[in-house]
């Protein structure tokens, strides 16, 4: 179970499709739960934005890569010739689907990087089904089959249940002295008295709480299943590429509308607040009011993310 309080936020680094804008760049959000850094997608200014939040792009653990269409992976060589300016002894995990290692090893060779650090590619082996593709202390990530132009999967990260609430007045009247024995019983471990009596987390603690969850889906057109598999996200980030008047055309690029992201969310049961992102260039920040409405029409909590903006995810409770 996660026994501490951890920070989780979310960075949209670009919130574009296709090609960077003035102001737009190309798909790239960045999680930051605590000590640790998780990059989804890489799509070219990701440096740019990364520099202008001041984040530690050194630090980050994994890179979880959705499909090989240039607008989600032009960032990924500069992000790894960036990693190797300092030093670094933790190595960088490179995710996605099949392809993702041929970028990676081309990218290196053509370019000559010098590369201080060792770079772990893994290849998604069957990324038409569900599977934890990534794990650490107390959360796992896993990857979620999309329908796209090319094999594409979408990513969630949750986190293990939480400890519930611990009682002192419980502790208290069971005989529990205040001190070490206090901190056990709310790591789950059972404790001994003085006397020999064993007293048990549950005397003392309310039920588990529910960790975090954070999911991403992009580069899609609408399909049975993902609802289930986004469902109680605390921040869903969602493509919402076209309005509905372009629906067939969305389609037939196999994208999905802002109504169809909306109607995703309603669907799915228990998300809390869901995000639109990769926009179609032809959308001027005006014009993405048009997204946003058709999407909230479906899903009130819907909002569009825009490139370096911070979306704290707190605790339920």
């Amino acid at each position: 179970m996660v026994s501490a309080v951890m920070n989780m936020e979310a960075f949209v680094l670009g919130s574009g499709g296709m090609m960077p804008l003035p102001g737009r760049h190309l798909t790239s959000i960045l999680l930051r739960r605590e000590g640790n850094l998780f990059l989804f997608d890489c799509g070219e200014g990701t440096q740019v934005s990364l520099r202008a939040l001041n984040l530690k792009w050194k630090k980050i653990d994994a890179i979880f890569i959705s499909h090989t269409h240039a607008d989600h992976v032009t960032g990924l060589p500069g992000m790894m010739m960036l990693s190797a300016q300092v030093d670094r002894c933790e190595p960088l995990y490179i995710i996605g689907p099949p392809r993702i290692r041929e970028f990676v090893e081309a990218s290196r060779r053509v370019l000559e990087m010098y590369i201080n650090f060792e770079i772990i590619v893994q290849e998604i082996a069957e990324p038409h089904l569900p599977g934890v593709v990534f794990g650490g202390d107390g959360f796992q990530v896993r990857s979620v089959p999309l329908r796209h132009t090319r094999v594409c999967v979408g990513y969630i990260l949750e986190e293990q249940p939480r400890p519930g609430v611990f009682y002192p007045d419980k502790a208290g009247a069971l005989g529990v002295p205040r001190g070490p024995q206090w901190s056990m019983l709310q790591r789950g471990q059972s404790v001994e008295l003085a006397d020999g009596r064993i007293v048990q987390p549950r005397q003392v603690m309310g039920a588990a709480r529910r960790g975090r969850k954070f999911s991403y889906i992009t580069d899609t057109l609408p399909m049975n299943g993902i609802a289930k598999e986004v469902e109680n996200s605390d921040l869903l980030i969602c493509e919402g590429m076209f309005e509905r008047s372009l629906r067939d055309a969305s389609y037939e690029k196999k994208h999905m509308t802002a109504e169809d992201a909306g109607k995703l969310a309603r669907d799915a049961g228990g998300v809390r607040r869901m995000g639109l992102i990769h926009y179609s260039p032809r959308y001027t920040n005006r014009d993405l009011k048009v997204l946003e409405r058709e999407a909230r029409e479906f899903f009130p909590n819907s909002f569009l993310t825009k490139d370096r903006q911070t979306i704290p995810i707190p605790y339920v409770d």
